[in-house]
Formats: C-alpha cells, structure tokens, sequence
C-alpha cells in the first residue's frame, strides 16, 4: 500500500480518471465505503483507494445530500491495482465473498439507496470480467443477485475526512467483517482457485456440505498414494493410514503433519457435537474427526470428503513434484 494519509483528489476528476491506466483501477459499491476500502486496502497487489460518490445526478455532492437521497449516488471505493500481482478477476471475486450479494438498497446495519452494490465498469474487458463473476455466483448460488453491473458514468472523491477512515480510526464502525479483512491476504491466494471448483467440491469446502456416502470418489480407492487439499495440492493424508471403516467416506487414522490440519466445534446437527476438520492454509471444510477408530491405529478416525481432496498415486508423485512424501507411502 501507498502512504494512507497522501491526497487522494491528486490526479482524479470527475470521470475517476487518473493517472493508474484505466485497465488497473476498479469501481466497487458495497455498502458503507469505509469498511469496503478497508478491506480492499489489505489486498496484496492494491496499490491506492478513494472513497467516493458513482453513478451521481448531481456534480460533486456532499455526504449529507448523498445520504438525503439527492443525488442518487452509490457510496463506493476506487481501487488501484497492480495487475501483475492481483488480478481483476480476484478483486471481482473478493468483493462478492464479502458482500451480501442478494440484499437490495442494503448492507450490514445501512439500508438506502446509496447503499446499492455494484461493480462499476470502464471497459468492454471489465464488464466481462464482472459478468462471468456474477454468472458463477448464480451457479453456487441461484438466485438473482442484486449487484449492478454498468458503466462508470461518474465518480467524485468524498470528503477528507471519510478517506482511509479505518486507518485513522481503527474502532470506527466497519460492516465488513474484521476477521474478512484481516484474513483477505491469504484469501485472494486462492480465491480464484476455489471459484473454478465444481459445484459439489465448491459446496462441501466452502459450505461445509457433505457428500453422498458410498459413490463419492476415493470411499473405495486404496491404491498407494497420497491425498492433498484439493485448492491448494498440499499433502493431507497418506494411503498408509487409510483404511475402511464402512462409514461410506474416506477414512485415515491421521494426517501426514498434524499442523496441517484445524479442529472447530461443529453443533449444527442437534444432539450430535462433532469436531470439524478444516485445512490451516487453505481453510477449507474437509470433514470430520470422530474418536472410534481402530485402537491399534492410535482410536481416531478422520471421517474426510472426496470432493476436498484429490488423490495423487503412488506412480505419479514424483511427476507431480511429491518425492518427498514417497517414504511415507512406502513405509521406509
């Protein structure tokens, strides 16, 4: 990032042209502008945020005629960015995951027509990006999103004070969630990754859903190999700990590195605590650990979906760049 206290009205007009090519500046609408800019200011590969007014019937307004529904405006965040270290698409993405995406005229606790969501395009090749994001979303999820997809028609910096608002005061009221904004670096990594899953795979890592027992992939594959997270193609587990509990999911007595893995409380199902198995890098859902595992391998059973996972034999790993976990799949 940019110094945040700079001038951020240097080298921007009414048209949010700057000086940044129009290729590497954004235009996002997401509720209130503070903590959407807050948010995007922890991407890694954003260079610079304005906080500002798009889409205005009226030149350069005000927060108050803005809020007063004078000007039909959308509180919105211009985002610079490096496009050789983030790129559009994972912004586009990014912003949908921290938005509601279905909610009209409202975010978090604001509600009003400045609070419309939006992804504000200046080119052909940014509409078309922001379609093909919109369209997945509806994959995952169908309904109608109530995010607009239109051309930048106008875009005025706000006020001094509403830039880099966060920044200047960390305890400021934010609708994003702060656990969003400090965990979106390690997010965007894979983002785009997670997005080309399909629909299954998207449902049981990003949804905690779960797969059918008995047809998914590997419940009956016990060939030599390994097992690694599905997004992210870390090892996870080894044919040598598997075996078959009847469970009708893959089952392992243990992972290959213990800190490759994270426990988390899981009370959805009435009655039935359970501890959740997510992925430490990566975080997402791979199953679950129950405590009725063969005794001789130690009395756990970590209950894993197929869809999580991808299956690397034993013939393959050296290829695929695995050499170094070929001992643990040998027994040597």
């Amino acid at each position: 990032m940019t110094d945040t206290n700079e001038n951020k009205n240097n080298g921007t007009n009414a048209s949010g042209e700057t000086s940044v090519p129009a290729a590497n500046v954004a235009y996002f609408a997401g509720g209130c502008f503070w903590g959407l800019e807050r948010y995007f200011q922890n991407v890694d590969g954003v260079t610079d945020t304005t906080v500002g007014y798009a889409q205005s019937t009226v030149g350069n307004p005000t927060y108050e005629q803005v809020c007063a529904g004078e000007t039909d405006a959308a509180e919105t965040v211009k985002v610079e960015f490096d496009p050789s270290r983030v790129s559009l698409r994972t912004l586009a993405l990014l912003f949908l995951e921290v938005i509601d995406p279905f909610s009209v005229d409202r975010q978090g606790e604001d509600s009003g027509r400045q609070y419309r969501t939006g992804m504000f395009f200046t080119s052909d090749a940014q509409k078309s990006t922001y379609i093909a994001a919109i369209e997945q979303l509806i994959d995952r999820q169908p309904q109608r999103p109530a995010v607009l997809i239109e051309p930048l028609r106008n875009f005025y910096p706000a006020e001094a004070h509403h830039q880099d608002y966060l920044v200047n005061n960390p305890g400021g009221y934010c609708h994003i969630p702060l656990a969003a904004i400090a965990n979106v670096k390690r997010r965007q990594k894979y983002v785009e990754r997670i997005w080309d899953l399909t629909l299954e795979q998207f449902a049981v890592t990003q949804n905690a859903a779960t797969e059918r027992p008995f047809v998914n992939e590997y419940d009956h594959t016990f060939e030599p190999g390994i097992y690694v997270d599905i997004v992210s193609g870390e090892p996870l587990f080894s044919s040598r700990d598997k075996f078959d509990s009847g469970c009708g999911w893959p089952a392992f007595s243990k992972p290959i590195e213990a800190s490759s893995l994270t426990e988390h409380a899981d009370d959805r199902v009435p009655g039935r605590p359970r501890i959740e198995i997510r992925t430490a890098d990566t975080q997402i859902h791979l199953g679950h650990v129950f405590e009725d595992g063969p005794a001789e391998r130690g009395g756990l059973r970590y209950c894993m979906n197929s869809a999580a996972l991808r299956f690397v034999p034993r013939s393959r790993m050296e290829a695929e760049g695995y050499a170094k976990w070929i001992p643990m799949v040998d027994g040597e």
